[in-house]
């Protein structure tokens, strides 16, 4: 970007400073939640009986603002434009747009309403979320393989116990696994699998209650606490970033202050 500062009236400077202005960006949001009504319109069958065409033509319009934005920013930031990963990601999901949706490639008319995640780069407090959980994933990883294991062992466990009277559920591991994960995310545990095995297996309580405990309350929080503390940190981040404009910003002024006020003691 030093080539675009190093002379503001420069063309490709007026481009890149009218595109970071607030109200360019909030113009494309509008356009991006105004698309995706479009999008939605699409499957409906009376409004598309309807106003078809008109609706068609309007996603083409705001498609072609998203090119042309996109356009606008590669000319203004060359090849520095695709160091930046929200540029990355706007490009990928405008030119997923732009593949003609031929019978081979059917699927990518479900796709183009990714524009919508165009929001995301947009909106700071939607791009700081996204940046806590991409700088969480590390410690997740950590934390998933922990709940595979207890899931590994948990299966084995219930796949013995009580695999022989209730096999639908836990036959074998892949099916206790599996009813184990519904257990987790407590969708109809107690009456739907825990009591029924109980009836069978009295004890069955010290199994399951356990595994609650050490899954849904303790491991599953602990994930909500490392992807918390990455937002977190990235707010940070972002906060001493502003904080270093605005103190350069500063620093620059004090400069041409000093410059002046030597200007003046020497014309004196």
């Amino acid at each position: 970007m030093s080539d675009i500062t190093a002379d503001p009236t420069s063309l490709r400077a007026r481009v890149h400073a009218y595109m970071e202005r607030p109200s360019t960006k909030n113009f494309i949001l509008g356009v991006i939640l105004f698309n995706a009504i479009i999008l939605g319109l699409e499957t409906v069958k009376p409004v598309m009986d309807v106003a078809g065409p008109l609706v068609l033509m309007l996603d083409r319009i705001c498609l072609g603002i998203f090119v042309v934005e996109l356009a606008l920013k590669m000319f203004a930031q060359r090849l520095s434009f695709f160091r930046n990963g929200w540029n990355i990601f706007d490009f990928v999901i405008v030119a997923i747009a732009l593949v003609p949706a031929s019978q081979g490639l059917s699927v990518l008319r479900a796709l183009r309403i990714l524009r919508l995640l165009r929001v995301l780069s947009v909106a700071p407090s939607l791009r700081r979320v996204v940046e806590g959980l991409v700088t969480a994933l590390p410690g997740m990883g950590s934390v998933f393989l922990l709940m595979a294991l207890i899931f590994y062992i948990g299966a084995v466990m219930a796949t013995k116990l009580f695999g022989s009277s209730f096999p639908d559920w836990f036959g074998d591991i892949g099916r206790s696994g599996y009813s184990l994960f519904q257990i987790m995310t407590l969708e109809s545990w107690s009456m739907g699998i825990v009591r029924p095995v109980m009836e069978v297996y009295p004890y069955a309580w010290a199994f399951f209650v356990p595994f609650i405990m050490v899954t849904t309350f303790a491991v599953v929080n602990l994930l909500v606490g490392l992807i918390v503390n990455s937002m977190q940190d990235a707010h940070h981040v972002e906060a001493d970033a502003a904080t270093d404009v605005y103190r350069d910003e500063v620093l620059e002024r004090l400069k041409k202050i000093e410059a002046q006020l030597k200007v003046k003691d020497e014309d004196v």
